[in-house]
Protein backbone atom coordinates (compact mmCIF):
# COMPACT_ATOMS: atom_id res chain seq x y z
CA UNK A 1 0.00 0.00 0.00
CA UNK A 2 1.55 3.29 -1.10
CA UNK A 3 -1.27 5.57 0.10
CA UNK A 4 -3.65 5.17 3.04
CA UNK A 5 -6.93 7.05 2.74
CA UNK A 6 -8.11 7.99 6.21
CA UNK A 7 -11.82 7.48 6.77
CA UNK A 8 -13.54 10.47 8.34
CA UNK A 9 -15.57 9.45 11.38
CA UNK A 10 -19.30 9.68 10.67
CA UNK A 11 -20.60 7.98 13.79
CA UNK A 12 -18.58 8.45 16.95
CA UNK A 13 -18.04 5.56 19.33
CA UNK A 14 -15.64 4.74 22.14
CA UNK A 15 -12.18 3.34 21.47
CA UNK A 16 -10.80 0.13 23.00
CA UNK A 17 -7.50 -1.10 21.53
CA UNK A 18 -4.30 -3.00 22.21
CA UNK A 19 -0.91 -1.57 21.18
CA UNK A 20 2.49 -3.29 20.84
CA UNK A 21 5.17 -3.35 23.53
CA UNK A 22 7.36 -0.34 24.16
CA UNK A 23 10.23 0.07 21.69
CA UNK A 24 12.41 1.81 24.27
CA UNK A 25 11.88 -0.88 26.88
CA UNK A 26 12.13 -3.75 24.38
CA UNK A 27 15.54 -2.73 23.10
CA UNK A 28 16.92 -2.05 26.58
CA UNK A 29 15.61 -5.42 27.75
CA UNK A 30 17.18 -7.21 24.77
CA UNK A 31 20.59 -5.72 25.59
CA UNK A 32 20.36 -6.39 29.32
CA UNK A 33 19.21 -9.98 28.76
CA UNK A 34 22.11 -10.55 26.35
CA UNK A 35 24.75 -9.38 28.85
CA UNK A 36 23.16 -11.17 31.82
CA UNK A 37 24.43 -14.49 33.22
CA UNK A 38 21.52 -16.80 32.41
CA UNK A 39 18.47 -17.39 30.24
CA UNK A 40 16.02 -14.48 30.41
CA UNK A 41 12.46 -14.71 29.09
CA UNK A 42 11.11 -11.40 27.79
CA UNK A 43 7.32 -11.11 27.39
CA UNK A 44 5.28 -8.34 25.80
CA UNK A 45 8.08 -7.87 23.25
CA UNK A 46 7.58 -5.37 20.42
CA UNK A 47 8.07 -6.97 17.01
CA UNK A 48 8.75 -4.25 14.46
CA UNK A 49 11.52 -3.16 12.09
CA UNK A 50 13.53 -1.65 14.94
CA UNK A 51 13.32 -4.60 17.33
CA UNK A 52 13.86 -7.13 14.54
CA UNK A 53 17.01 -5.21 13.58
CA UNK A 54 18.22 -5.54 17.18
CA UNK A 55 17.38 -9.26 17.24
CA UNK A 56 19.13 -9.80 13.92
CA UNK A 57 22.26 -8.10 15.26
CA UNK A 58 22.25 -10.34 18.34
CA UNK A 59 21.90 -13.38 16.11
CA UNK A 60 24.82 -12.29 13.91
CA UNK A 61 26.87 -11.85 17.10
CA UNK A 62 26.19 -15.47 18.05
CA UNK A 63 23.65 -15.12 20.85
CA UNK A 64 21.28 -18.08 21.30
CA UNK A 65 17.63 -17.02 21.19
CA UNK A 66 14.15 -18.50 20.99
CA UNK A 67 11.73 -16.10 19.29
CA UNK A 68 7.95 -16.47 19.35
CA UNK A 69 6.29 -13.49 17.67
CA UNK A 70 2.75 -14.81 18.13
CA UNK A 71 3.20 -15.03 21.92
CA UNK A 72 5.29 -11.80 21.94
CA UNK A 73 8.14 -13.62 23.68
CA UNK A 74 11.91 -13.86 23.32
CA UNK A 75 14.22 -16.06 25.39
CA UNK A 76 17.88 -15.02 25.29
CA UNK A 77 20.80 -16.96 26.66
CA UNK A 78 22.89 -14.32 28.41
CA UNK A 79 26.64 -14.53 27.88
CA UNK A 80 27.76 -12.67 30.99
CA UNK A 81 29.12 -9.61 29.24
CA UNK A 82 30.90 -11.41 26.42
CA UNK A 83 30.07 -11.69 22.72
CA UNK A 84 30.14 -15.21 21.21
CA UNK A 85 31.18 -14.02 17.74
CA UNK A 86 33.81 -11.31 18.08
CA UNK A 87 34.41 -11.00 14.33
CA UNK A 88 31.07 -10.09 12.77
CA UNK A 89 29.22 -7.80 10.40
CA UNK A 90 25.85 -6.40 11.48
CA UNK A 91 23.21 -4.06 10.01
CA UNK A 92 21.18 -1.92 12.39
CA UNK A 93 18.94 -0.69 9.51
CA UNK A 94 17.06 2.46 10.67
CA UNK A 95 16.98 1.62 14.38
CA UNK A 96 18.46 4.55 16.28
CA UNK A 97 18.35 2.74 19.61
CA UNK A 98 20.10 -0.33 18.21
CA UNK A 99 22.67 1.94 16.53
CA UNK A 100 23.75 3.51 19.80
CA UNK A 101 23.38 0.45 22.05
CA UNK A 102 25.15 -1.97 19.70
CA UNK A 103 28.02 0.44 19.07
CA UNK A 104 28.78 0.73 22.78
CA UNK A 105 28.23 -2.98 23.45
CA UNK A 106 30.75 -3.98 20.79
CA UNK A 107 33.28 -1.37 21.90
CA UNK A 108 33.09 -2.41 25.55
CA UNK A 109 33.17 -6.17 24.92
CA UNK A 110 35.91 -5.98 22.30
CA UNK A 111 36.40 -7.57 18.90
CA UNK A 112 36.41 -6.63 15.24
CA UNK A 113 33.12 -5.58 13.68
CA UNK A 114 31.59 -3.93 10.62
CA UNK A 115 28.44 -1.89 11.31
CA UNK A 116 26.10 -1.04 8.44
CA UNK A 117 22.81 0.86 8.38
CA UNK A 118 20.05 2.20 6.16
CA UNK A 119 20.51 5.42 4.19
CA UNK A 120 18.20 7.15 6.67
CA UNK A 121 20.33 6.14 9.67
CA UNK A 122 23.50 7.36 7.91
CA UNK A 123 22.17 10.91 8.34
CA UNK A 124 21.57 10.68 12.09
CA UNK A 125 24.10 11.87 14.69
CA UNK A 126 26.75 9.39 15.90
CA UNK A 127 29.96 11.43 15.96
CA UNK A 128 29.79 12.47 19.60
CA UNK A 129 29.43 8.89 20.78
CA UNK A 130 32.10 7.60 18.41
CA UNK A 131 34.53 10.34 19.44
CA UNK A 132 33.94 9.41 23.08
CA UNK A 133 34.75 5.77 22.35
CA UNK A 134 37.89 6.77 20.41
CA UNK A 135 39.05 8.67 23.50
CA UNK A 136 38.69 5.37 25.37
CA UNK A 137 41.09 3.61 23.00
CA UNK A 138 38.57 2.14 20.57
CA UNK A 139 39.58 2.25 16.89
CA UNK A 140 36.83 3.52 14.58
CA UNK A 141 37.34 3.24 10.82
CA UNK A 142 34.80 5.20 8.78
CA UNK A 143 33.71 3.56 5.54
CA UNK A 144 31.92 6.61 4.14
CA UNK A 145 31.30 9.94 5.92
CA UNK A 146 33.21 10.66 9.11
CA UNK A 147 31.03 10.53 12.21
CA UNK A 148 28.33 8.45 10.55
CA UNK A 149 27.45 4.91 9.57
CA UNK A 150 28.86 2.68 8.15
CA UNK A 151 32.07 2.09 10.12
CA UNK A 152 34.33 -0.58 11.59
CA UNK A 153 35.03 -1.09 15.29
CA UNK A 154 38.32 -2.64 16.43
CA UNK A 155 38.45 -2.84 20.19
CA UNK A 156 40.12 -4.55 23.12
CA UNK A 157 37.64 -2.96 25.51
CA UNK A 158 37.65 0.57 26.89
CA UNK A 159 40.64 1.77 28.88
CA UNK A 160 39.02 4.04 31.49
CA UNK A 161 36.22 3.69 34.04
CA UNK A 162 35.08 7.32 33.68
CA UNK A 163 33.35 8.81 30.67
CA UNK A 164 31.49 12.08 30.14
CA UNK A 165 28.67 12.34 27.60
CA UNK A 166 26.43 15.19 26.45
CA UNK A 167 22.71 14.34 26.45
CA UNK A 168 21.59 17.31 24.34
CA UNK A 169 21.46 15.70 20.89
CA UNK A 170 20.54 12.21 22.02
CA UNK A 171 20.10 10.70 25.46
CA UNK A 172 20.61 7.29 23.81
CA UNK A 173 24.36 7.90 23.92
CA UNK A 174 24.21 8.04 27.73
CA UNK A 175 21.78 5.13 28.05
CA UNK A 176 24.04 2.93 25.92
CA UNK A 177 27.00 3.59 28.21
CA UNK A 178 24.94 3.06 31.35
CA UNK A 179 23.55 -0.27 30.11
CA UNK A 180 27.03 -1.51 29.24
CA UNK A 181 28.43 -0.35 32.56
CA UNK A 182 27.84 -3.69 34.29
CA UNK A 183 30.27 -5.36 31.85
CA UNK A 184 33.31 -3.28 32.76
CA UNK A 185 32.34 -1.00 35.65
CA UNK A 186 31.75 2.57 34.54
CA UNK A 187 31.19 6.06 35.91
CA UNK A 188 29.08 7.98 33.40
CA UNK A 189 28.94 11.76 33.79
CA UNK A 190 25.84 13.22 32.16
CA UNK A 191 26.07 16.75 30.79
CA UNK A 192 23.83 18.82 28.52
CA UNK A 193 20.15 19.64 28.61
CA UNK A 194 18.55 16.26 29.35
CA UNK A 195 20.50 14.78 32.25
CA UNK A 196 17.24 13.92 34.01
CA UNK A 197 15.29 13.11 30.86
CA UNK A 198 12.57 10.51 30.56
CA UNK A 199 14.70 8.00 28.64
CA UNK A 200 17.58 8.34 31.12
CA UNK A 201 15.08 7.53 33.86
CA UNK A 202 13.83 4.46 31.97
CA UNK A 203 17.41 3.22 31.75
CA UNK A 204 18.01 3.76 35.47
CA UNK A 205 14.75 2.02 36.36
CA UNK A 206 15.57 -0.98 34.18
CA UNK A 207 19.07 -1.30 35.67
CA UNK A 208 17.33 -1.54 39.02
CA UNK A 209 14.74 -4.06 37.75
CA UNK A 210 17.49 -6.32 36.37
CA UNK A 211 19.35 -6.18 39.68
CA UNK A 212 22.26 -4.03 38.50
CA UNK A 213 23.73 -2.02 41.36
CA UNK A 214 24.37 1.64 40.64
CA UNK A 215 24.48 4.99 42.40
CA UNK A 216 23.68 8.50 41.25
CA UNK A 217 25.75 11.43 42.50
CA UNK A 218 23.98 14.73 41.93
CA UNK A 219 25.75 16.91 44.51
CA UNK A 220 28.11 18.61 42.06
CA UNK A 221 27.75 16.67 38.83
CA UNK A 222 25.36 14.08 37.45
CA UNK A 223 27.46 10.93 37.65
CA UNK A 224 25.93 7.47 37.37
CA UNK A 225 28.27 4.84 38.83
CA UNK A 226 27.63 1.27 37.67
CA UNK A 227 29.61 -1.52 39.29
CA UNK A 228 31.20 -4.31 37.29
CA UNK A 229 28.98 -7.20 38.24
CA UNK A 230 27.24 -10.43 37.35
CA UNK A 231 23.45 -10.35 37.25
CA UNK A 232 20.55 -12.44 36.05
CA UNK A 233 16.78 -12.23 35.74
CA UNK A 234 14.53 -15.17 34.83
CA UNK A 235 11.68 -13.19 33.31
CA UNK A 236 10.89 -9.58 32.41
CA UNK A 237 7.58 -8.05 31.28
CA UNK A 238 7.69 -5.18 28.76
CA UNK A 239 5.03 -2.49 29.12
CA UNK A 240 2.78 -1.61 26.16
CA UNK A 241 4.10 1.35 24.21
CA UNK A 242 2.87 4.62 25.70
CA UNK A 243 3.90 6.52 22.56
CA UNK A 244 1.61 4.30 20.47
CA UNK A 245 -1.21 4.60 23.00
CA UNK A 246 -1.09 8.40 22.86
CA UNK A 247 -2.44 8.48 19.29
CA UNK A 248 -5.67 6.85 20.43
CA UNK A 249 -5.88 9.00 23.54
CA UNK A 250 -5.44 12.10 21.35
CA UNK A 251 -8.21 10.79 19.09
CA UNK A 252 -10.49 10.61 22.15
CA UNK A 253 -10.04 14.35 22.76
CA UNK A 254 -10.46 15.28 19.11
CA UNK A 255 -13.64 13.20 18.75
CA UNK A 256 -15.10 13.75 22.22
CA UNK A 257 -15.21 10.04 23.13
CA UNK A 258 -13.65 7.60 25.61
CA UNK A 259 -10.46 5.69 24.74
CA UNK A 260 -9.04 2.64 26.51
CA UNK A 261 -5.64 1.14 25.70
CA UNK A 262 -5.10 -2.30 27.20
CA UNK A 263 -2.23 -2.66 29.66
CA UNK A 264 -1.51 1.07 29.94
CA UNK A 265 -1.40 2.46 33.49
CA UNK A 266 -0.51 5.69 35.27
CA UNK A 267 2.50 4.04 36.96
CA UNK A 268 4.24 3.63 33.60
CA UNK A 269 7.94 4.50 33.55
CA UNK A 270 7.65 5.87 29.99
CA UNK A 271 8.06 9.61 29.52
CA UNK A 272 5.12 10.00 27.13
CA UNK A 273 2.87 9.48 30.14
CA UNK A 274 3.19 13.27 30.43
CA UNK A 275 1.07 13.63 27.30
CA UNK A 276 -1.91 12.22 29.20
CA UNK A 277 -1.65 15.05 31.70
CA UNK A 278 -1.68 17.49 28.79
CA UNK A 279 -4.97 15.91 27.70
CA UNK A 280 -6.19 16.27 31.29
CA UNK A 281 -5.41 20.01 31.14
CA UNK A 282 -7.60 20.19 28.04
CA UNK A 283 -10.54 18.70 29.91
CA UNK A 284 -10.09 14.92 29.64
CA UNK A 285 -10.61 12.68 32.65
CA UNK A 286 -8.14 9.87 33.40
CA UNK A 287 -9.33 6.61 34.94
CA UNK A 288 -6.89 3.80 35.73
CA UNK A 289 -8.43 0.33 36.01
CA UNK A 290 -6.95 -3.17 36.35
CA UNK A 291 -6.89 -3.88 32.62
CA UNK A 292 -6.47 -0.47 30.98
CA UNK A 293 -6.18 3.28 31.35
CA UNK A 294 -9.17 5.22 30.06
CA UNK A 295 -9.13 8.79 28.78
CA UNK A 296 -12.65 10.18 28.87
CA UNK A 297 -13.31 13.20 26.64
CA UNK A 298 -17.09 12.85 26.43
CA UNK A 299 -18.79 16.22 26.66
CA UNK A 300 -15.78 18.10 25.28
CA UNK A 301 -16.94 20.04 22.23
CA UNK A 302 -14.05 22.49 21.93
CA UNK A 303 -10.68 22.92 23.60
CA UNK A 304 -8.16 25.74 23.71
CA UNK A 305 -4.51 25.81 22.72
CA UNK A 306 -1.61 25.56 25.15
CA UNK A 307 1.84 26.95 25.77
CA UNK A 308 3.77 23.79 26.55
CA UNK A 309 7.37 22.62 26.98
CA UNK A 310 7.69 19.19 25.33
CA UNK A 311 11.45 18.73 25.63
CA UNK A 312 11.02 15.63 27.76
CA UNK A 313 8.24 13.92 25.80
CA UNK A 314 9.01 15.16 22.33
CA UNK A 315 7.92 11.94 20.59
CA UNK A 316 4.44 13.41 21.02
CA UNK A 317 5.31 16.80 19.49
CA UNK A 318 3.78 15.78 16.16
CA UNK A 319 0.69 14.44 17.92
CA UNK A 320 0.35 17.69 19.86
CA UNK A 321 0.75 19.65 16.64
CA UNK A 322 -2.18 17.81 15.05
CA UNK A 323 -4.29 18.27 18.19
CA UNK A 324 -3.42 21.99 18.05
CA UNK A 325 -4.84 22.32 14.53
CA UNK A 326 -8.34 21.73 15.91
CA UNK A 327 -8.04 23.97 19.01
CA UNK A 328 -9.81 27.31 19.35
CA UNK A 329 -6.64 29.30 20.13
CA UNK A 330 -2.94 29.05 19.16
CA UNK A 331 -0.57 26.46 20.63
CA UNK A 332 3.13 26.99 21.26
CA UNK A 333 5.27 23.86 21.56
CA UNK A 334 8.59 24.70 23.20
CA UNK A 335 12.09 23.20 23.36
CA UNK A 336 11.91 20.67 20.56
CA UNK A 337 15.04 21.56 18.60
CA UNK A 338 16.53 18.10 19.17
CA UNK A 339 13.79 16.43 17.09
CA UNK A 340 15.33 17.94 13.95
CA UNK A 341 17.81 15.01 13.94
CA UNK A 342 15.41 12.10 14.29
CA UNK A 343 13.92 9.97 11.51
CA UNK A 344 13.11 13.26 9.81
CA UNK A 345 13.55 16.93 10.67
CA UNK A 346 10.34 16.85 12.66
CA UNK A 347 10.31 20.60 13.32
CA UNK A 348 10.36 21.31 9.58
CA UNK A 349 7.82 18.54 8.98
CA UNK A 350 5.34 20.10 11.41
CA UNK A 351 5.55 23.38 9.51
CA UNK A 352 5.27 21.82 6.05
CA UNK A 353 2.43 19.40 6.71
CA UNK A 354 0.31 21.67 8.89
CA UNK A 355 0.67 24.42 6.30
CA UNK A 356 -0.28 21.88 3.63
CA UNK A 357 -3.57 21.34 5.49
CA UNK A 358 -4.39 25.05 5.68
CA UNK A 359 -3.23 26.02 9.17
CA UNK A 360 -0.54 28.54 10.00
CA UNK A 361 2.63 27.22 11.62
CA UNK A 362 5.93 28.97 12.25
CA UNK A 363 9.27 28.29 13.92
CA UNK A 364 10.36 30.60 16.73
CA UNK A 365 14.02 30.58 17.80
CA UNK A 366 14.69 32.49 21.01
CA UNK A 367 16.34 32.02 24.43
CA UNK A 368 18.21 28.94 23.15
CA UNK A 369 14.88 27.25 22.46
CA UNK A 370 13.38 26.01 19.19
CA UNK A 371 9.59 26.37 19.37
CA UNK A 372 6.69 25.90 16.98
CA UNK A 373 3.64 28.17 17.03
CA UNK A 374 0.46 26.74 15.50
CA UNK A 375 -2.51 28.96 14.75
CA UNK A 376 -5.79 27.17 13.92
CA UNK A 377 -7.51 27.99 10.65
CA UNK A 378 -9.80 26.34 8.13
CA UNK A 379 -8.44 22.84 7.59
CA UNK A 380 -8.80 21.10 4.26
CA UNK A 381 -7.92 17.79 2.67
CA UNK A 382 -4.31 17.01 1.81
CA UNK A 383 -1.95 14.22 0.90
CA UNK A 384 0.58 14.01 3.71
CA UNK A 385 4.23 13.36 2.95
CA UNK A 386 5.68 11.08 5.66
CA UNK A 387 9.45 11.39 5.03
CA UNK A 388 9.96 7.71 6.00
CA UNK A 389 8.98 8.76 9.54
CA UNK A 390 6.49 6.58 11.39
CA UNK A 391 5.44 9.33 13.79
CA UNK A 392 4.48 11.64 10.94
CA UNK A 393 2.23 8.96 9.45
CA UNK A 394 0.55 8.02 12.72
CA UNK A 395 -0.05 11.55 13.99
CA UNK A 396 -1.37 13.12 10.78
CA UNK A 397 -3.74 10.21 10.26
CA UNK A 398 -5.63 11.58 13.28
CA UNK A 399 -6.49 14.73 11.30
CA UNK A 400 -8.28 12.55 8.78
CA UNK A 401 -10.71 11.35 11.45
CA UNK A 402 -12.20 14.87 11.37
CA UNK A 403 -11.45 16.05 7.82
CA UNK A 404 -12.47 14.38 4.58
CA UNK A 405 -9.79 13.58 2.04
CA UNK A 406 -6.67 13.15 4.18
CA UNK A 407 -4.27 10.67 2.61
CA UNK A 408 -1.06 9.30 4.12
CA UNK A 409 1.77 8.54 1.69
CA UNK A 410 3.97 5.51 2.35
CA UNK A 411 1.98 4.28 5.38
CA UNK A 412 4.22 1.21 5.68
CA UNK A 413 6.84 3.40 7.39
CA UNK A 414 4.84 2.60 10.56
CA UNK A 415 6.38 -0.87 10.59
CA UNK A 416 9.33 0.75 12.37
CA UNK A 417 7.41 0.57 15.67
CA UNK A 418 3.71 -0.23 15.05
CA UNK A 419 3.32 -2.26 11.90
CA UNK A 420 -0.46 -2.79 12.16
CA UNK A 421 -1.31 0.78 13.19
CA UNK A 422 -3.66 1.41 10.29
CA UNK A 423 -5.37 -1.95 10.81
CA UNK A 424 -6.06 -0.95 14.41
CA UNK A 425 -7.28 2.47 13.26
CA UNK A 426 -9.61 0.79 10.74
CA UNK A 427 -10.96 -1.55 13.42
CA UNK A 428 -12.20 1.39 15.48
CA UNK A 429 -14.29 3.05 12.77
Amino acid sequence: MTIYKVKKVREKKNINVKVPGSKSITNRALMLAAISDSNCKLSGVLFSDDSRAFLDCLEKLGFEMTIDEEREEVIIKGEGGTIPNTDAEINIRSAGTAARFMTVLLAVCGGNYVLNSSEQMKKRPMKQLLDTLKEQGVEIVYLEQEGHFPFEIHSKGIKETFVSIDTTKSSQFASALMLAGAICGLNVELTGTRVNGAYINITLKMLEQFGIHHTKNTNKTNIISIEKQNFSLDEYYIEPDMSAACYFYAAALMLGVKAKVQGIHLNSMQGDLKFLYVLEKLGCRLKDANDALEVDATGIITYCGLDIDMSDFSDQALTMAVVAMFATTPTRIRNIGHIRAQESDRVAVIIKEITRMGCKAEIIEENNSTDVLITPSTIHKAQIETYEDHRVAMSFALAGLLVDGVEIKNPTCCKKTFENYFDVLDSIY
